[in-house]
C-alpha cells in the first residue's frame, strides 16, 4: 500500500449502526519506529484529524473550521473501530457549534469540541507573527532513525537548526522549527493541517538528555487563514514548536503554523501530563 493509501485509509471515516468508523493502524502509532506499534499508542494528531472529519462529515457543515478543542480521555486500541457521534450544538448564520464523542465500544477515549465559521466582508490583514525562512533545500536535516516516531513515517520534514530531540535545546530556548507536508502529495487541508499541528515529539524533549514520559490531555487549535496551493506550495507549511512551562506534573507547549507568504495558517496549544 502507497504513502497516500496509508494516510487516505487513516483518515476515512464509514458511517455505520454505531455513528462513524475509523479504522486504527498501528503505522500511526507515536511509538518508535525500532519497537512494535503496541509500543505506543494511537497519534494525537491523527485522532485529532478524525474528530474534525467526524464533525464535517456527519453534521455537512460547510463553513470554515475556526477552533478544535479534543480531550483525550483514554488510549485507543488497535485493531478495534473506533466510532465518532457527532452532535450540532448551534448551526447559526454566521458560527456553528458542534461537539463529537470517541470511543470503542462502551469506552469512550476522546470528547471533541468545535467552532465553524465563514469569513466576513471586512478588509483583509496580514499580520505575521514571525517571518518563516525561506523553503529549505531537500538535503536540510529530516527526521529519521529507529527512535523516530512511527507516525513521522508519513512526513517529510526539513529543519531549520534541528532536530534537536534528546537534549540539543539544553540550556537554550526550547525551540523546534521545521517545514513539514503530509508524504502523500495531497493539497493541504483542514485534516493534514490537523495532523500536522501535531507531528513532532514534545518539545520537552528538546530540554532533556533523558526525555520525561509524558501524556497528552488536551489539545486546542485555532485556524487563522485557509490554507491554499499559494500559501502552502505542494503542500508545505512552516512550523515553530515551543515549550511555554514544564514542573509541577504538567508540560504545556504550543505550536504556531506558517505559510510560505508569512501568513500565519494556525495556532495550537498542547497540555501534557507528567508521568
Amino acid at each position: 500500500m502507497t504513502e497516500a493509501d496509508l494516510l487516505h485509509d487513516a483518515l476515512t471515516l464509514t458511517p455505520d449502526e454505531q455513528g462513524l468508523a475509523a479504522h486504527l493502524s498501528g503505522e500511526f502509532s507515536n511509538g518508535p519506529i525500532a519497537a512494535p506499534p503496541e509500543a505506543g499508542f494511537p497519534f494525537g494528531g491523527l485522532l485529532a484529524a478524525l474528530c474534525a472529519g467526524a464533525m464535517r462529515q456527519g453534521l455537512e457543515i460547510k463553513a470554515p473550521l475556526r477552533s478544535l478543542t479534543v480531550q483525550y480521555l483514554a488510549a485507543a486500541k488497535y485493531g478495534q473501530p473506533l466510532h465518532f457521534r457527532p452532535r450540532l450544538l448551534r448551526g447559526g448564520r454566521n458560527v456553528a457549534y458542534a461537539v463529537v464523542e470517541g470511543g470503542q465500544g462502551s469506552r469512550l477515549t476522546h470528547h471533541a469540541s468545535a467552532t465553524y465559521g465563514a469569513d466576513g466582508d471586512s478588509a483583509e490583514t496580514l499580520s505575521p507573527l514571525s517571518a518563516p525562512p525561506p523553503l529549505l533545500d531537500s538535503d536540510a536535516p529530516g527526521l529519521s532513525g529507529p527512535m523516530a516516531p512511527r507516525f513521522s513515517q508519513h512526513v517529510d520534514y526539513r529543519f531549520d537548526g534541528g532536530p534537536n530531540i534528546l537534549g540539543g535545546n539544553e540550556g537554550k530556548p526550547v525551540i523546534e522549527r521545521v517545514w513539514m507536508r503530509t508524504r502523500d502529495g495531497a493539497p493541504l487541508d483542514e485534516l493534514r493541517l490537523c495532523y500536522l499541528l501535531d507531528a513532532l515529539y514534545p518539545p520537552a524533549w528538546t530540554a532533556f538528555k533523558a526525555p520525561p514520559m509524558m501524556t497528552s490531555v488536551d489539545l486546542r487549535y485555532d485556524f487563522i487563514n485557509d490554507p491554499t496551493p499559494e500559501t502552502a506550495p505542494d503542500g508545505w507549511a512552516f512550523f515553530e514548536y515551543r515549550l511555554l512551562d514544564h514542573g509541577l506534573g504538567w508540560s504545556l507547549d504550543e505550536a504556531v503554523a506558517w505559510g510560505a507568504d508569512g501568513r500565519p495558517l494556525a495556532l495550537a496549544r498542547q497540555r501534557r501530563k507528567l508521568l
